[in-house]
Order: C-alpha cells, then sequence, then structure tokens
C-alpha cells in the first residue's frame, strides 16, 4: 500500500490544530529501508512526499504524496485520515511517534485490511 510508503503515510491534519505537529515534521526512513520522506505542512494538512525511494521498488516513485487530515488522539499520538492521490484512495490512518521513532497504521475495507509501518527520523 503505498500511503504507507509516505507517512504520515503521514504523513492531512488540521494542522493548526495539532498541538505536537513538530513531532511529526521532518524526514523519516521507512524501516524496510526502500524509502524516504519528508512530512511538511501543505495548505490546512500535512504532506508525507516521497524523496527518494530505492531503485527497483515497485510502484513508487519519488514525489509520490498522501495528505494527512490527522487529529492528536492522545500524546504522541494522532488518528484520522490519509488521501493518495495517486490512486485516488483514502485510507484510515494512525501515527504513533515516540522520540525518533513512528509507527503509521492505515487501514481499508471499513477497517478490514491493514498495514503497520515502523519508521525511523532522519536527522
Amino acid at each position: 500500500m503505498k500511503f504507507l510508503t509516505l507517512t504520515v503515510t503521514v504523513v492531512a491534519l488540521g494542522y493548526v490544530g495539532i498541538a505536537k505537529a513538530a513531532d511529526i515534521d521532518g524526514q523519516w526512513a521507512r524501516g524496510d529501508g526502500n524509502a524516504r520522506v519528508m512530512i511538511a505542512p501543505c495548505g490546512s494538512d500535512l504532506c508525507a512526499v516521497n524523496t527518494w525511494i530505492k531503485p527497483g521498488t515497485a510502484k513508487e516513485k519519488e514525489g509520490d504524496k498522501l495528505v494527512m487530515t490527522i487529529k492528536p488522539s492522545a500524546e504522541g499520538a494522532y488518528s484520522g485520515k490519509a488521501y493518495d492521490p495517486q490512486r485516488d484512495i483514502t485510507y484510515k490512518l494512525t501515527v504513533t511517534i515516540d522520540g525518533d521513532k513512528m509507527i503509521t497504521r492505515g487501514c481499508i475495507v471499513a477497517g478490514l485490511l491493514c498495514k503497520g509501518i515502523d519508521w525511523t527520523r532522519i536527522h
């Protein structure tokens, strides 16, 4: 699932209302080493944009974007939706951040198909 490549993806937030938005902003490397994303504001939302894709990684390319509409649900946790304009798919998204570690979990088909991805902040 592409959105998992883009984080948090995750990466649109109703960005103004996020108390800990700085925790999610920045560069993140996907746990499998096949992708890196930049999470930053895009309008009133947050976008996760692929900045690097390992050569040979199928169905992903640099510049692909995930638009996230997420809000804080607990300390270091966000929930809401993510839209993948490349595939015209909307996901239910949860993001958990603990220091330089992030876990994104996206679900489709009324929450029946879900996948989680681990990320590490790039300094």
